[in-house]
């Protein structure tokens, strides 16, 4: 039986349609997972701007948040660079949890996370409890590892431009003036440890 040639075409051409769309969705899981960290599973810096310029676009009340990891090196230099990769998927897993379903978590690189959530009514009680995670011990191959995390956020609201660059500039610094107290905090407490340690043992049992 003869199939005439329209049908022919018809079939050609769904064939080649369903061929293109088979590609095309190779393409997009295969783009789609270049946009998220392999260790962490977060999105990557340019995976989370998309999805942080379109919350900031439909929510005013938004806000950012940096987060970057303090004494995570002598958790690599100590137990290995395994180690502080599970310190760092900890982080993740932590950050997202923390994020829910109102916000979006990212790895910008190294030990440097960023977050965008998209109300800022609770923001300084939401940052205890996520500085509260951060800080919650990660067990690895019988060895307990602690790190603390040094956070700044912008409110969008409260920028002159509530732009995601603008407050990512704005969060950077906040995070960094944090950073600044609890450095010029341990500076300020070393001499006495210092001075405890030089101590005969009976004087600093009495102590």
């Amino acid at each position: 039986m003869t199939i005439p040639p329209h049908i022919v075409s018809v079939f050609i051409g769904l064939v080649l349609a369903t061929g293109w769309a088979l590609h095309a969705s190779r393409l997009y899981r295969r783009l789609d997972r270049s946009r998220h960290d392999p260790l962490t599973g977060l999105w990557t810096r340019d995976g989370w701007t998309r999805r942080a310029e379109r919350t900031i676009a439909r929510h005013p009340r938004a806000a950012v948040l940096l987060a970057d990891l303090d004494g995570f090196k002598p958790v690599n230099d100590v137990h290995g660079h395994a180690a502080g990769d599970a310190v760092l998927a900890a982080a993740g897993e932590r950050l997202t949890a923390w994020c829910g379903t109102h916000g979006v978590a990212g790895r910008l690189g190294g030990d440097e996370f960023v977050a965008v959530i998209d109300d800022d009514a609770r923001l300084d009680d939401r940052l205890a409890d996520l500085a509260k995670l951060l800080r919650q011990p990660v067990e690895h191959q019988g060895v307990t590892l602690t790190v603390s995390a040094s956070i700044g956020a912008a409110r969008l609201a409260a920028l002159t431009e509530p732009t995601l660059s603008s407050a990512l500039t704005a969060a950077d610094q906040a995070m960094y003036r944090v950073k600044g107290r609890a450095r010029r905090g341990r500076l300020l407490l070393a001499p006495a440890f210092a001075a405890l340690r030089s101590l005969p043992q009976r004087m600093r049992l009495a102590a």
